[in-house]
């Protein structure tokens, strides 16, 4: 996966294509129709005690044009976006992120971190490319979890 633009912090705020939106915490950008993905906002929706991050389908107009804002395509598989504190990561790197955020049980993800960035690449690469095969389709914001619900940024 290509890196992400070096962009200032923020600077998706100066963005005439995006609306404002509550950037008060971490912000993740997912596949909505993936049912694995969907599983990730049911674990953060779950295991986030602080109740601090915020979920956005990729098929909604804020996150199509938050992926554009950040090069990437809301159609291309690897598309996978985590915001925080106005820097945007992505890839297996940016889950990495979500998990040590999180704490807890999001630590279970940090010896990830120890592959070289070719390996976490690759992985995340064969992941996202054979998703629906592997876990099939599934509707994130139709499921009935309202702690889910509460965090889904729909606009």
């Amino acid at each position: 996966m290509a890196l992400l633009p070096d962009r200032r912090p923020y600077s998706y705020r100066d963005d005439a294509a995006l609306a404002a939106f509550d950037d008060g915490g971490p912000i993740t950008v997912m596949d909505g129709d993936c049912a694995f993905c969907g599983f990730g906002a049911r674990m953060i929706a779950r295991f986030d005690h602080k109740d601090v991050f915020r979920i956005c389908p990729a098929q909604t107009d804020l996150g199509t044009a938050l992926l554009r804002h950040y090069d990437l395509s809301p159609d291309d598989p690897e598309s996978w976006l985590l915001i925080v504190d106005g820097r945007a990561y992505a890839s297996l790197d940016a889950i990495i992120r979500v998990g040590a955020l999180m704490g807890g049980v999001g630590h279970v993800l940090w010896p990830l971190k120890l592959l070289p960035r070719s390996v976490q690449d690759w992985i995340y690469r064969r992941i996202a490319r054979n998703r629906y095969q592997m876990f099939g389709r599934g509707d994130m914001c139709s499921l009935p979890d309202p702690r889910l619900k509460a965090r889904l940024l729909l606009k």
